[in-house]
Formats: structure tokens, sequence, C-alpha cells
């Protein structure tokens, strides 16, 4: 015990001189950027090329479909900052092909050079922490490049915040995801072991107690940059209820669920001709999105299918992965995955299809009948929504934004509330969810789809149109 009170005694010491001395850096480094720029927003994504749900965002407030009233005024000049190497033009492009979204409206591109400073493959242990402190360095290589009147953060990076506000900018932070959340430091006080959390450390009380100060510490640290916004956007209840935790001090969240281009989706049959059953899993082959999951449940499905004509249909079954890959630590994840197919027997019945168009995978949906998700405590789920806009029965991971926003019942035709789909924790309780789905009769599906269908439209990309242009309103240039 004397041992542990002299680490906590030590940690707060270097949190009070720590404090101090960030305080003394930041008025220097501030007051070295340039004068702001009238006139101009910018948006900091780093990666804005990623082609996932943030990307979608910041492409839906550039490009605002058969709007007249654009989110950004038409006489602001826009920048965007991103990764060394990435055009204007293949932002466009990427828009297109990906999104579906046509920008039609100028933009400039301020590069930087060290996106590498938040990957957090560089730093294996207390990655928070200097992902935290590389992500400061980025946004300062942004501001001394230009400072806009309004910063407009589409990624989450909160740590930059300060620097932005002291240089005159205007602040406007989308938050999809809290860079920290109680529930991690739930995960990390019961000892659970979790992508961000090593077994080692979950089995260890004393290592447990250091690794709470130090998530403590760091949420302190993003509680106070929070607190210099002007609008503070999120796309969720469940980010609402940590953010409002978190910036205490700041302004309160205000809630703006992300585009999801369902229009086109919409379209889709219902009484769709099923010629081949198979189910979707639409994702970035990331870590926290646990494909191994869904390759485990569908696998147990599989081997838990009687001799009867249901039985056979999940047999034959397919699982077709639609998903990106950003980089060459994705591919490697990727090639895992497969090698793991391959030993749960089931190399033949699933497919992979790397960085899809929309067109692709419009087609793809278009043919399915389910759809998984399997990521714990995602903010939001744009895939989800997806799936439920083109007919697709979802089994979502039950939390956060699954949960809270998108796989709700709604009222029937009858008067009575009508599932939208499934929620499942366990690979059993996906294995079961993965059944019913695949053998229920097409008077079934097509009743849960078009409830799914109706909660759907409660996120398009109009209303997140509508809604982000009337919080970020008074901020913005005139």
């Amino acid at each position: 015990m004397d041992s542990l009170f002299l680490i906590l005694l030590a940690a707060l010491c270097a949190l009070v001189l720590g404090t101090a001395c960030a305080t003394i850096t930041f008025y220097v480094l501030a007051s070295g950027l340039p004068r702001v720029q009238k006139g101009v927003v910018a948006f900091f994504h780093p990666f804005a090329d990623g082609g996932g749900g943030g990307e979608r965002v910041l492409c839906s407030i550039l490009a605002p479909p058969g709007t007249t009233q654009p989110c950004v005024p038409r006489t602001a000049q826009v920048a965007i900052f991103v990764r060394e190497g990435v055009t204007a033009e293949r932002l466009l492009q990427d828009a297109q092909s990906r999104f579906n979204i046509r920008i039609e409206k100028p933009i400039r591109v301020i590069p930087l050079r060290r996106t590498h400073l938040v990957k957090p493959e560089r730093y294996p242990r207390f990655t928070l922490l200097r992902q935290a402190l590389g992500s400061v360095a980025l946004g300062l290589e942004a501001l001394r490049q230009l400072v806009p009147e309004v910063y407009i953060d589409t990624t989450g990076w909160a740590f930059p915040y300060p620097f932005a506000w002291k240089a005159g900018s205007r602040v406007v932070a989308y938050v999809h995801y809290p860079t920290i959340s109680s529930d991690m430091l739930g995960r990390v006080w019961s000892g659970t072991a979790t992508y961000n959390n090593d077994a080692d450390i979950a089995e260890s009380p004393v290592k447990t107690t250091i690794k709470l100060l130090y998530y403590r510490v760091v949420a302190l640290w993003y509680g106070v940059c929070g607190c210099v916004t002007a609008v503070t956007c999120v796309n969720s209840s469940w980010t609402r209820d940590h953010i409002q935790r978190i910036w205490f001090l700041g302004r309160a969240p205000l809630l703006v669920y992300p585009p999801v281009d369902t229009r086109e989706l919409l379209q889709l049959p219902l009484d769709r001709k099923l010629k081949q059953l198979y189910l979707v899993s639409v994702n970035q082959f990331r870590p926290e999105k646990n494909h191994r999951l869904q390759l485990e449940a569908f696998a147990l499905a599989k081997r838990m299918a009687g001799p009867t004509l249901q039985g056979q249909a999940v047999r034959e079954a397919k699982l077709k992965f639609i998903g990106g890959c950003r980089n060459a630590d994705d591919e490697a994840r990727l090639a895992a995955l497969q090698q793991y197919a391959h030993e749960l027997g089931l190399a033949d019945c699933v497919e992979w299809i790397v960085n899809a168009s929309f067109s692709e995978l419009k087609s793809q949906l278009g043919g399915a009948v389910g759809g998984l998700h399997t990521m714990v405590d995602e903010h939001f789920g744009i895939s989800v929504v997806e799936y439920m806009a083109a007919g697709v029965v979802p089994i979502a991971h039950n939390s956060a934004g699954p949960k809270q926003d998108i796989v709700k019942p709604v009222q029937g035709d009858d008067g009575c509330e009508q599932v939208t789909g499934f929620l499942s924790t366990s690979a059993e309780e996906y294995s079961e969810a993965i059944t019913r789905v695949l053998t229920m009769d097409q008077r079934e599906r097509m009743k849960i789809a078009a409830a799914a269908q109706k909660q759907a439209m409660a996120f398009s990309t109009e209303r997140f149109l509508h809604d982000f242009t009337a919080v970020v309103a008074p901020v913005l240039p005139r």
C-alpha cells in the first residue's frame, strides 16, 4: 500500500507541475501563429480520404444536394487540412465514387506532413496521451499555415482547439466518438481486457489503478479543451451523454445525426428475388469493428444448422464483407481475417469486397437479407442505417448508437410496435439471430424490413443538413 501511495502522490505532483508548464507552453506557441484570415472556413480532417463515416459528414457539409441554402455560405472560402499527398481533385473523386456526393464548391487543400503523429500503431504504450500530444503538434502545423475565421473539426481531435481559439478562430466541433469516455474508464476499473486495455494491465490491481489515474488526467485535459468551442455537435445520444459528462464546463452538445444516403437505398425493392441467400458486413477493416466475431457467429450458425430445409438454407448461405482498407495495417488485418475464415471452414462461403464504390455497395445491399455489425460502443452506426434503408434486416451490437438511436421498434400500420432488427452481444446470440434471419419466411422478413426502412428515414442527408446548418449558422462568416 505504501508503494501504491507513493506512486499516486508522484503522479499528482507531476500533474500539478505539468499543468503549470503546459499553460506557459500554450501561450508561447499560440502567440506565434499568423493572423486570422476573414471569410475562410477550414476543416481539420487529416485523413479526409479515409472513406468512413466522418468523411461522409465532411463531404455532405461541402455539397448539400438539391438545397438552396448550403451549410457554408457561398461567399466563404473553404479549406481542408489533410495529409500530404491528397489533392483536391482526389477528394472530389472520392466523394463521388464512395458516397455518391458531387462537390461543386472550390476547395483549398492545406497539406499536413505529420499525420503519422496521431496513428495509434506508432505508440505501443501510453497510446492515448501520445496521440493527444501528436494531435497538438499536427494542429499547430495546420494553424501555422492558415488560421481561419471558423475552424471546424470533423474528426474528434479536441486537443488543438485551444490554439485555434487563442489565435482568433471560432471553433466548431462535430464529435463522432469521445476520445475518452466513462465506458473506457469502467472497463479498466472492472479489469476487462479489450483492444485498448491489455490483459497484463487488467490482471494487475496496481497497474489498473495507475491506468485509471492516467485516464482521469487525459479526461481532464480533454474536458478543458472542449470548453473553448463556439458550437459542439454530436452524432448520437451515446456520444452526447459522454461529452456532457466530460466537457461539463463547456457549451451543451447538440445532437445532429450524421448523414446517410438513404434516398437511393430506399428505392430498392423489399420483395427481392433471392437466388442466393447471403448476409453482408459493411465496415472498414479496423480492429474495433470485430470482424472475427462475425466469422465465429457465422461458423457457429452453420454448425448448429439441422437437417431440415431451413438448416440447408443456413448451410448454403454466404457472408459478404464489404469494407475499406486505409493502409498496410488494414491490409494485413484483412489477410489475417481471410486466414481465420479458412481455419473456420468458411473459405467457400465468404466473399471479400474491398474499397467498393457506392454503386457496388448498393448492388450488394439490394440482394442481401441480413447485415452484421459487431462493434462494441459504436458511437452511431451508419452501416446499420444503410442496411435498414436498403431493406436488409440488421443484426447489430447491443450497445451505444445501434441500441439507443437506430434499431428501435416503430409503430406499425396495425398500431402495434414492430421490431426493426435484432441486437446481440455474444457469438451465440449472433448465431441465433443469423439463423432466424436466414430462415424466416418472406412475409415476416418484409414486415421487419418495411419497419426498418421507416426508421431509417430519420437519418437522411436532408435532416443532417437542416440540423447542422441551423446550429452552425450563427458562427459562420456573414
